[in-house]
């Protein structure tokens, strides 16, 4: 079983950049794919990015692509998830997940069986 720790979230002016960092303990992310997930309240979990930790490949949002950047630090055995150019509608409970999703649910909540508490992100002037 995996454990999740989300760390890295805060206040950033529009613009700005945070880092966000998923860590794994209690068992590696071996085969798994990793993922990011956002929610404000009232809404749905929202697919942010994911990658497969062993085999490769990435994932994103369309209303993140080309700002955020999803990767992982084996070092640390941890998946970060490096944000710029952050806009007020990022504003979110930020969630890690893992799970062993096939290509066409790497974007589905139900497709992950493990999940972080979540770090919350708030993007204001």
């Amino acid at each position: 079983q995996v454990q999740l720790t989300e760390s890295g979230g805060g206040l950033v002016q529009p613009g700005g950049s945070l880092r966000l960092s998923c860590a794994a303990s209690g068992s590696s992310f071996g085969d798994y794919a990793v993922a990011w997930f956002r929610q404000t309240p009232g809404k749905e979990r929202e697919f942010v990015a994911s990658l497969r930790w062993s085999a490769g490949g990435t994932w994103y949002a369309d209303s993140v692509k080309g700002r955020f950047s999803i990767s992982r630090d084996r070092a640390i055995s941890a998946v970060i998830l490096q944000m710029n150019g952050l806009k007020p509608e990022d504003t979110a409970v930020y969630y890690c997940a893992a799970g062993r999703p096939i290509v066409s649910t790497m974007r589905t909540t139900g497709a992950y069986y493990y999940w972080g508490q979540g770090t919350q992100v708030t993007v204001s002037s």
